[in-house]
């Protein structure tokens, strides 16, 4: 008896010093409307049921420009991003008043759409309709509000132009449907399900861009691309929607160790099929688009699994 008591002491012990050399990962994200959420979700749980002595959890948070300052103060220990906010935090840019960041790249995971939606008899037919109108550009310090800034004002505009509304996604798409505005500004991954819940009870639209008006945006901002949004996206929609696009980019502190970037990197597309089984999205999710598009240099953890599988990894993107 004294020894099966001796044993399960033993194990009870076993079991404490296990669970307190667990560490815990956060993953910050977005709102729960956007793209941002399901897929840290999904790579949270990778994480934590494929890399030993790690439990990782997403957050809900503003999203990119704040997920920056939390992956710098290490209060997250990954976030994903928007390229231009990764891009000014890594080089102190305006919206970090200058001071240059801690954050180094994982990986691009997809490319986001500026997607400008309205309903379908609003009258908005182009940018410029937007002026005088009740319009979201998303919610404070979001990415989207730093992507729908950049647009307007290398376009000859600026919130000034209309009744501001710093709405998130969720938010955007309810107050479109109760018309308490009239048009709102997304930069996320197509589809995205405010935008599909929103077209399957009102007709909707988007704005198209001109050529000039994507040429004059990726004069501004060059991780800007064109993009075209495919017709039927949403509920109604019958023609394509010429729009810019920007990749979304995993991020981690540069202090991280070298052995749990390199881990989750190769995780990440070990196992993508995971998460594109959750979120359309995530079918861009490949080391071409990774090593074509991310806007910072990358992680020596990331590297290394990038060289192991024999990519070609460009100047820029080593530290």
């Amino acid at each position: 008896m004294r020894k099966l008591l001796i044993a399960a002491s033993a194990s009870l012990l076993m079991g404490a010093v296990s669970a307190q050399a667990e560490t815990n990962l956060s993953i910050a994200t977005g709102g729960t409307g956007g793209t941002y959420y399901p897929l840290g979700g999904g790579l949270a749980e990778l994480i934590s049921t494929e890399i030993d002595g790690y439990k990782a959890v997403a957050e809900v948070t503003g999203a990119s420009v704040e997920n920056m300052g939390l992956v710098h103060r290490q209060d997250s220990d990954l976030a994903i991003a928007l390229a231009d906010t990764v891009h000014q935090a890594y080089h102190g840019g305006e919206r970090f008043n200058g001071n240059k960041l801690d954050v180094a790249a994982i990986a691009s995971l997809y490319p986001n759409a500026v997607q400008i939606v309205t309903l379908a008899d609003s009258g908005i037919t182009s940018l410029s309709d937007l002026a005088g109108k009740r319009v979201s550009v998303g919610a404070p310090g979001s990415g989207t509000e730093v992507n729908a800034k950049a647009l307007l004002e290398s376009n000859g505009m600026s919130f000034e132009d209309f009744d501001v509304r710093s709405l998130n996604f969720n938010e955007s798409a309810d107050a479109l449907r109760d018309g308490d505005i009239d048009a709102g500004f997304w930069s996320v991954g197509p589809p995205t399900s405010s935008i599909v819940s929103l077209a399957n009870t009102r007709d909707i639209a988007l704005i198209s861009l001109s050529e000039e008006e994507v040429a004059n945006a990726r004069e501004a901002v060059p991780v800007f691309a064109p993009y075209e949004l495919r017709k039927g996206i949403y509920e109604g929609l019958d023609q394509p929607t010429a729009s810019i696009g920007i990749p979304n980019v995993l991020t981690v502190n540069t202090a991280m160790s070298e052995d749990l970037a390199y881990k989750i990197t190769k995780l990440l597309f070990d196992k993508v099929e995971d998460l594109r089984a959750i979120h359309p999205a995530a079918d861009d999710t490949t080391v071409e688009f990774s090593l074509q598009s991310t806007p910072i240099p990358l992680h020596p953890g990331a590297i290394r699994y990038y060289e192991e599988i024999g990519a070609t990894i460009p100047d820029n993107l080593r530290p």
